[in-house]
């Protein structure tokens, strides 16, 4: 299967557990699972791949969804929900970042075979840490605000994929530029990094389009009350 099938296919299923979740835990369950994204994404932005004959990182799908939850807390919670969410996921990485660099101080076993695996991984993970809440925090946030502008200019269920874009699109575009250059500036060569801002952005983007009838979705289930937080 070739890494644009398989991009598809991750794509799927992130959505599906986004709903799964939301369905079965409501608003509790999208704060897990923006920790949960947060966390798999910056360990997957590690990895560089080819994706419609250009350079992209992985975990695109997976952070992308953080702006899927957001934009359904908004609209089913307030902004106030969708703020929290961001924080969480903020303490996620945080907290993730310390206590992966403290296991790399301990002295592996003679006969250890991961250490050596995790120093790849996680050793550069502090930069990644800085450069992702540096873009998360900044776009995140940017999203709750836009989201809430927009849906004042355009009130009503109808008009959920104008906010939902436009308010995505651009904290997309804040996001892959902020944590591209502060991730990624000195360790490739500038092609290399002009190639991963616009395939970052153009991944993300799609995505933000892809997954505006979820936003519909869920909020048919908010005003049925079909979701576990309004039966508990």
């Amino acid at each position: 299967m070739g890494n644009e099938l398989l991009w598809l296919l991750v794509l799927a299923i992130n959505f599906a557990l986004i709903l799964v979740v939301y369905r079965s835990f409501g608003r509790d369950g999208l704060y897990a699972w923006t920790v949960l994204c947060v966390i798999t994404a910056n360990i997957q932005v590690v990895k560089t791949v080819e994706l419609f004959g250009m350079t992209a990182t992985l975990g695109n799908i997976v952070y992308a969804g953080s702006f899927l939850i957001t934009d359904i807390l908004s609209e089913n919670y307030g902004a106030r929900a969708a703020r929290r969410a961001v924080f969480f996921g903020f303490i996620g990485i945080v907290g993730f970042t310390v206590l992966m660099n403290l296991a790399l101080l301990f002295e592996p076993a003679a006969d250890d075979f991961a250490h050596a695996s995790m120093q790849t991984i996680f050793g550069f993970l502090p930069r990644i840490a800085l450069a992702s809440l540096t873009a998360y925090l900044v776009s995140q946030l940017h999203d709750v605000w836009a989201y809430a502008f927009w849906r004042r200019l355009f009130p009503g269920r109808r008009a959920i994929w104008i906010r939902n874009n436009l308010s995505t699109l651009v904290s997309q575009l804040f996001d892959s530029l902020v944590f591209t250059l502060a991730a990624f500036a000195g360790v490739f060569p500038g092609r290399v990094l002009l190639e991963i801002v616009i395939t970052t952005y153009l991944l993300k983007a799609i995505v933000a389009v892809a997954d505006t009838p979820l936003v519909y979705v869920a909020g048919r289930w908010h005003r049925r009350r079909r979701v576990r937080d309004q039966e508990d």
